[in-house]
């Protein structure tokens, strides 16, 4: 969480921060920010299976991932999601806090274009008792995606 925050403060980045209770869904963080559920960021954690690389798929909390879009965007023909000891160890940070910040975890982040739609974005900072919400413009300033595509679906 620290790292975050001084990234931002270098980066010059407004943020809210926000202290609540623990949350363990996007919809239950939707409600205790008092934001739409669209605006919270879902960072995942995702295994290429063969290449056994790790990298951060971030969605917009209101939509799920496509798993065959993001393999052929990943090129790789096999991927999974993160099981909870690997969230752990590759993130540091319990399953449900990851913050979409790959970068901080020495890995590849690949942002889908839901998380444009929207003004600010909501999402964990490596808590499930904190969190924050930046401006889209900011994410995508700081983030530096690998790669900006279309892999989520309704």
């Amino acid at each position: 969480m620290n790292k975050l925050l001084l990234l931002f403060r270098e980066n010059h980045v407004d943020y809210l921060l926000y202290e609540h209770e623990p949350v363990y869904t996007s919809e239950q963080a939707s409600k205790v920010r008092g934001v739409e559920l669209k605006t919270g960021v879902k960072a995942l954690l995702v295994r290429k299976v063969k290449e056994q690389q790790f990298f951060l798929a971030d969605i917009a909390a209101d939509r799920k991932m496509d798993f065959r879009k993001l393999e052929k965007l990943a090129g790789s023909r096999k991927i999974r999601f993160g099981t909870r000891d690997e969230v752990i160890s590759v993130t540091k940070c319990e399953p449900g806090s990851v913050h979409p910040f790959g970068k901080l975890f020495g890995i590849e982040t690949y942002l889908d274009e839901s998380v444009l739609q929207n003004e600010f974005a909501n999402f964990n900072i490596g808590l499930l008792t904190r969190s924050v919400r930046i401006r889209v413009d900011d994410l995508i300033r700081v983030l530096k995606p690998t790669m900006i595509g279309n892999f989520a679906k309704a």
